[in-house]
């Protein structure tokens, strides 16, 4: 019988969900029920429905930084969220609820708190996105995963855990990661991952340069959801996919590089794996910059090589394809030195503290 609950909240990408169920297997092991409250039709809803974890869905506006008339609409959907949340609270009674972000983790958060109901956050990247802001004053205490974010977080909330990591992605094999693709290993491995949705700036840069980088490299894409290029099916050496998830620890153990967005949650998965990785992160001008501030902090610790969208051309990207190899030894070295490991353990001591001091 479980001793505690845990209803844990998050979505809108894959970065919002994934962290949640890596905390999982700990929460499980310490006695802890879990249910998830996600939006009635977000990417959250298939994630955790084939974890075979409980699921809500409810009402939630999303969190713009631009102008749209849905603005003025999508406040009224955050307060229906806010009363869905709170029957669901009202029929689950929780001891604790864990907010892993996105826009859907608002209204969940804010009846969280009006029931007096411990919260517990996480911040991924090194500035805290809007959902967090928004939620903030309604949390206890909010995790982050980078010392830089402490300076952010107000009134003593800020606990730094580093991040929650998938135990699944240190048990992947190399020789499954090689068979699933037809590889034999006679070529180094370049791994191309552009973020849950996909990315067209990578995925145009890599097969840009695709008979280039076949020379030295075999070449598996995970390219994002309708955008595998029919036209390159047959290609030797070169494997892409729209989305991997059983296999995904095997082919990130055979990676011997990796190419990249910067989401946080990926970024110390490859950091745990010790993998020499290319960053591009996703720009000013489609986010909020924070794919650009991760990527900096990893460039400055040694862990990674960095080139921005606007800097790429396809001479610029070979040209960095080429240090990455150069440079392979001492970014592993720099990794191995690191002090940033999984974070599990501390996020589930916060959590733990909270219920006790409830």
């Amino acid at each position: 019988m479980s001793k505690y609950k845990i209803i844990m909240t998050g979505g809108g990408t894959a970065g919002h969900v994934n962290p949640n169920l890596a905390l999982i297997p700990s929460l499980e092991k310490n006695n802890f029920e879990v249910k998830y409250i996600g939006s009635k039709d977000g990417i959250e809803k298939e994630i955790v429905k084939d974890a075979n974890i409980p699921y809500y869905g409810i009402s939630s506006g999303k969190l713009r930084r631009y102008f749209d008339l849905k603005n003025f609409s999508d406040p009224f959907k955050v307060v229906k969220g806010v009363f869905e949340a709170g029957k669901i609270m009202k029929k689950e009674k929780p001891d604790v609820v864990f907010s892993k972000g996105g826009f859907v983790s608002v209204p969940v958060v804010i009846a969280a708190s009006l029931r007096k109901i411990p919260v517990v956050a996480h911040e991924s990247d090194i500035t805290p996105g809007l959902a967090n802001k928004l939620s903030s004053p309604f949390c206890d205490k909010l995790c982050v995963t980078f010392r830089e974010s402490l300076k952010y977080v107000k009134g003593n909330k800020g606990v730094l855990t580093g991040s929650p990591i998938r135990e699944e992605i240190l048990k992947g094999s190399k020789v499954r990661g090689l068979k699933f693709c037809g590889f034999y290993g006679d070529k180094e491995i370049l791994f191309i991952m552009g973020g849950s949705l996909g990315s067209k700036v990578v995925n145009s840069v890599i097969r840009d340069n695709l008979d280039e980088l076949l020379k030295k490299f075999d070449i598996i894409h995970i390219c994002g959801k309708n955008n595998i290029d029919n036209s390159l099916k047959d290609k030797k050496g070169y494997k892409q996919y729209e989305y991997v998830k059983e296999e995904l620890p095997d082919l990130m153990m055979a990676a011997d590089y990796i190419i990249s967005r910067a989401g946080a949650n990926s970024i110390f998965e490859f950091l745990v794996l010790n993998k020499p990785t290319l960053l591009i992160p996703l720009s000013k001008k489609a986010s909020r910059g924070d794919q650009i501030l991760n990527a900096n902090s990893f460039a400055k610790e040694g862990y990674s090589l960095v080139i921005e969208e606007e800097d790429i051309t396809n001479e610029s990207f070979l040209n960095k394809v080429n240090e990455l190899v150069e440079k392979k030894q001492e970014l592993i070295k720099n990794m191995k030195k690191g002090k940033s490991k999984m974070g599990n353990d501390a996020v589930l001591k916060v959590i733990m503290s909270e219920i006790k001091n409830k």
